[in-house]
């Protein structure tokens, strides 16, 4: 069973952008791309721990900001050669208000 948590209005999400989310100790990254599409990751780069949240969003990766490893939004992989990856989170939109799943 899915425990969702509100976490804003989907308008408070610049297209292309992001917002973080802090819950316990975990950072959390949710992003929005150009079609609105709704995505959330750990705020980490799993190469060099970069902060996901700084990085530019494009089609449906973001790209770390400190050495330019592709992430993909829907599977948390990165598009390196060893397929490391950071945790996705599950989400979903209903009313206009993004929710995510822990």
């Amino acid at each position: 069973m899915a425990n969702w948590i509100k976490i804003t209005e989907i308008k408070n999400i610049p297209s292309m952008g992001s917002r973080k989310v802090v819950i316990g100790d975990v950072e959390i990254v949710v992003f929005k791309t150009k079609d609105d599409s709704i995505f959330a990751v750990n705020n980490e780069c799993p190469h060099k721990q970069g902060k996901l949240s700084e990085g530019l969003v494009h089609e449906k990766f973001v790209t770390c900001p400190l050495h330019n490893w592709d992430i993909d939004l829907e599977t948390g992989i990165a598009q390196d050669e060893n397929n490391e990856c950071t945790k996705k989170y599950e989400t979903k939109v209903e009313e206009g208000v993004v929710y995510l799943s822990l």
